[in-house]
Parts: structure tokens; C-alpha cells; sequence
């Protein structure tokens, strides 16, 4: 089964960090480029970072550039999204989604689709 799956999220105070990971079963990820997405109550989906497969381009949204960085970890098959200085407003649930190589990609990286979509793992950033 091919599948992705988010973990590390949970309550942190506002200042702290996390560490979320990407996992994939079925399917090597090194030949996918992944986004990471957020969604908060009642606020639309936002894109928040995305790595090209060979892990050379990076993009970082306006509201997280400085505290949020996106890695690769081919031999654990996994890709890391790092959270640091939260704040309240990073509240969400996070997602993150695989494209294959034949998804056109920006200039940094995004795909433009993606084939495959994890469930999501709750940040809630609170005092």
C-alpha cells in the first residue's frame, strides 16, 4: 500500500519547537519532490515548504522564512519539516504530499499536483 504518514506534531508552548516527519511505505520518496501544507480552522489550506527530489531547491512561505526548515533523509525514507520559534499563528494541521517525477515543478521546487497526501499531524502552539 502506498502511503504517507506525518508524525511529531503536538502542544507546544509559543517560542518552541518541532520536528515533523514524512514517511513513506510503499514507494521510495528520494524520486519525489514533497510539500508540507497547514490548515487551520476555518482558513484555507496554505503551503508552507517544499523540497525538488534531489533536495538542491527549497521554498519557505512568507510567514515561516527564518524558522522552518525542510530536509531530506533518503535512507530513512522520510522528509523532515523543522519548526522553530512557533507561534500561535502556526497552529494547524500539517499535511505533507509526494509528486512523482513526471509533475511539473516551479522554479523552487514546488510540484504543481501531487500524487499522494498523508493525513495530517496536529500543531497546536498555546500558552
Amino acid at each position: 500500500q502506498l502511503q504517507l504518514v506525518e508524525s511529531g506534531g503536538g502542544l507546544v508552548q509559543p517560542g518552541g519547537s518541532l520536528r515533523l516527519s514524512c514517511a513513506a511505505s510503499g514507494f521510495s520518496l528520494q524520486y519525489y519532490a514533497i510539500g508540507w501544507f497547514r490548515q487551520a480552522p476555518g482558513k484555507e489550506r496554505e503551503r508552507v515548504s517544499c523540497i525538488d527530489s534531489a533536495g538542491g531547491r527549497t521554498y519557505y512561505a512568507a510567514s515561516v522564512k527564518g524558522r522552518v526548515t525542510i530536509s531530506r533523509d533518503n535512507a530513512k525514507n522520510t522528509v523532515i519539516l523543522q519548526l522553530n520559534s512557533l507561534k500561535t499563528e502556526d497552529t494547524g494541521a500539517y499535511y505533507c504530499a509526494a509528486a512523482g517525477p513526471t509533475i511539473a515543478t516551479s522554479e523552487f521546487g514546488c510540484p504543481y499536483e501531487y500524487n499522494y497526501w498523508g493525513q495530517g499531524t496536529q500543531v497546536t502552539v498555546s500558552s
